[in-house]
């Protein structure tokens, strides 16, 4: 960049701070922003556009329209040029504006003697938060240094705004993270908390956007990424050479953290008058407007980790890291972009609940969630600019809901609403030890899902007769390298000791999909993972680790019962090769002297419609069945259940659903082989009680559900249950859910 240009941006910015440092209401320094710019621009016209709410622009100051126009012209994102560079996060500059595709005219400003227009993003770290424009009588193209120089500007907007400096009596801005906000997720796990923000990652706040003297902002900036270059290199040489996955992510860390344009890009614009954190932060975002407008796969990630690597170094200029002293307050609900499950494991039972702006409702942090038995909200766009340490935060995780900052009336209704969980959960405990018993007669075993030691305090309090799912995969997700057999072998024998008698499956390792190894390599050729290779696939191609597994399992019984369930059987064949994999180790074992299980039985997960059309030969061989009801329904309705747009409008209780369960009771009644139903279906009253009506006779869930679910069917006479579902079944309704809901009201 020329010199002379640099000198101009640093003035102009000079300039801009001594307006900024004024103690004048918010709009007195938007209105003299426009000023100062317009005249450093030399251009008839500057204005600034901001969001009123996440889809309209409100034209908030100007220099050259018409002031009347002011806080009166407003636009939809995309509505006219302005609107195009909200959406787009991208520039707009022509010498003839009303003759571009999408202009909008807008009479009230006077806009229209006014021929060239250039118009930037203002925003910070991907987040819009408006335009700024200038134009001109003379058709002309603004040059790259002016188009630069208006960026910088913007990215001062940006900061200011973020530090709250447009805020004020007629100030054009509400004050940021003050104001009452509501965001829609995607429920992970049920339940609702009352509790405080505590960021996983509290945001770096860059106080001082303009720098003094550009020369030490040079130095401070080649210190920090030399720092920054050296923990690389730390981090690299501590990286076990087996460990590919971790040395890939690394090399390319250390490739973005050597780039010469990347390094240059911030010098110029400390050059122009940014500070070096501001510099940092303006190609960060930058990157993450490139990054929500890229589609291949691979670009992403690598912008991905260039915006993880411009995190480390802003935290080594600002020194605001990750311990930044900022205290746990009391009933803390973690908030996050994403987090690995070994982190929030380290937080524990401390944590009232989770939101995530990113995720998956079969994720690590999700399974995890489900073992704390915390609630947990993900897809919470944008929460983690806007929350901050302490803020008061409802979670809603029934609904989805998260309520920042809420209003009162909204946090008295929302109290009302845990109280009446809390009188529910008393009355639950004052049936735990009495048996899931319809007034018919039938009793309905129930156990619960587990995957922690933490889980299994949660056998007596909850009533559980068992532990239906024990997943053995968590002990794998939280290290980086593959667990020995030994560790295993202990904490296997430590889940038996703490059921104390009661029984527990152990589901052999179900990886792949979305929950992946970070030292095991992904699978990148496969497009749709959920039905790619995974679980028993994994272990059928991987025999080493299948072996390692069933011995730690075999030796963990030490001559007690040991129940095995193989995920994700597809056909015969594979529980037959799997089947035959534990019968070999128990032989093994033998011969080696070791003590085998009192009692081994093998059973397999039906999670595939294909295994419910399995031979006979399947049923009589398997020692029992449990019906994985999360995977079988999205692969029945060929529904991905990560996916909003479509997971919703199948039902449960649909009657080809209810069709394909009574099925498989069925022929498991054929041949005597046991048949339970696993998932987060077992877990809802209404659902557990038509399974029950259908003719199973154990359910699997999360611990908070057992009393829930004992208190409905305690009530009901499952024989009517399922003579209503009979008569769905013969009337041609799609569901059943509706009749059942009639016939339950009528009981009460």
């Amino acid at each position: 960049m020329p010199e002379r240009t640099e000198s101009e941006s640093r003035k102009l910015l000079g300039r801009l701070r001594e307006a900024l440092a004024e103690s004048s209401a918010g709009q007195a320094r938007l209105n003299r922003i426009t000023d100062l710019t317009a005249d450093s621009m030399q251009t008839e016209v500057c204005s600034i556009y901001l969001f009123r709410d996440s889809e309209t622009l409100e034209l908030c100051a100007t220099e050259g329209l018409n002031q009347e126009a002011v806080h009166q012209t407003r636009m939809r994102l995309g509505e006219g040029l302005v609107g195009r560079v909200a959406r787009t996060a991208r520039p707009v500059n022509s010498a003839n504006a009303p003759q571009e595709r999408g202009f909008r005219f807008m009479p009230e400003t006077g806009e229209e003697i006014y021929s060239s227009f250039l118009g930037v993003p203002i925003q910070r770290l991907g987040e819009r938060l408006g335009v700024l424009v200038v134009q001109s009588k003379d058709a002309r193209i603004y040059s790259e240094d002016e188009v630069y120089a208006l960026e910088v500007v913007a990215m001062v907007l940006a900061e200011m705004t973020e530090l709250g400096a447009f805020v004020g009596e007629g100030a054009a801005l509400s004050a940021r993270h003050m104001q009452p906000v509501m965001f829609r997720g995607t429920i992970g796990q049920e339940g609702a908390a009352d509790g405080n923000v505590f960021l996983h990652e509290p945001r770096v706040v860059v106080t001082n956007p303009i720098a003094d003297d550009p020369d030490r902002e040079a130095v401070r900036l080649t210190e920090a990424v030399e720092n920054l270059r050296m923990s690389v290199d730390e981090m690299l040489g501590h990286t076990v050479t087996r460990d590919t996955d971790s040395r890939q992510v690394l090399e390319t860390y250390r490739m973005f953290a050597n780039s010469r344009s990347w390094m240059r890009r911030m010098q110029e614009d400390i050059a122009s008058g940014l500070s070096a954190e501001a510099a940092v932060e303006k190609e960060q975002s930058l990157a993450r407007a490139r990054l929500q407008s890229v589609p291949d796969a691979y670009m992403r990630e690598r912008l991905q980790d260039l915006d993880d690597l411009s995190n480390r170094l802003l935290r080594i200029l600002t020194g605001q890291g990750n311990e930044t002293g900022a205290e746990m307050p009391l009933n803390p609900i973690l908030v996050a972009r994403n987090i690995g499950p070994g982190d929030l494991l380290e937080y524990g039972r401390r944590l009232r609940g989770v939101v995530l702006e990113k995720g998956s409702v079969g994720s690590h942090a999700a399974i995890v969630a489900r073992a704390l038995a915390i609630p947990l909200v993900i897809h919470a766009a944008g929460i983690t600019s806007e929350a901050l340490n302490g803020d008061r935060i409802l979670i809603d995780g029934d609904q989805g809901i998260i309520h920042l900052r809420p209003e009162d009336n909204v946090a008295n209704a929302f109290r009302d609403k845990i109280l009446m969980q809390a009188k529910a959960q008393e009355r639950y405990a004052s049936i735990r030890d009495l048996p899931a018993q319809s007034t018919c007669g039938t009793t309905v075993r129930l156990m619960m899902n587990a995957g922690l030691m933490a889980d299994l305090p949660s056998l007596t309090g909850s009533g559980a007769e068992g532990v239906g799912l024990f997943r053995t995969e968590l002990q794998f997700l939280i290290r980086n390298h593959m667990p020995r057999r030994g560790e295993l072998a202990a904490l296997y024998s430590r889940v038996i000791d703490a059921a104390m008698g009661r029984p527990v499956i152990f589901r052999t390792l179900d990886i792949g999909s979305d929950k992946v190894l970070s030292y095991m390599k992904p699978q990148d050729d496969e497009p749709n993972p959920a039905l790619g290779w995974r679980a028993i696939r994994v272990g059928l191609d991987m025999p080493g680790v299948m072996r390692m597994q069933l011995q730690a399992l075999i030796r963990a019984a030490n001559g007690r019962p040991l129940t095995v369930m193989f995920p994700f059987v597809a056909q015969f064949d594979e529980f037959r090769e799997a089947r035959q994999h534990l019968l070999d180790q128990l032989e093994r074992e033998d011969k080696l002297g070791r003590i085998l299980p009192s009692e081994t039985r093998i059973g397999a997960m039906l999670e595939t419609p294909s295994l419910a059309f399995a031979p006979k030969q399947f049923f009589e061989m398997a020692d029992f069945i449990s019906i994985g009801g999360n995977d079988l329904k999205q692969f029945f309705f060929a529904a991905d259940r990560e996916n909003e747009r479509v997971r919703r409008r199948y039902d449960t209780l649909n009657v080809s659903y209810l069709s394909i369960i009574e099925h498989i009771v069925g022929r498991c009644a054929d041949t005597g082989t046991p048949v339970s139903f696993c998932g987060e279906d077992a877990g809802r009253p209404i659902e557990a009680m038509c399974f029950a009506a259908m003719g199973l006779r154990t359910l699997s869930m999360r611990p908070a559900s057992i009393g829930p679910v004992k208190h409905l069917l305690r009530r009901v006479d499952l024989g009517q249950v399922k003579e209503v579902i009979d008569g769905v079944f013969e009337s041609g309704e799609q569901s059943a859910r509706p009749a059942i809901m009639d016939w339950l009201r009528s009981q009460s």
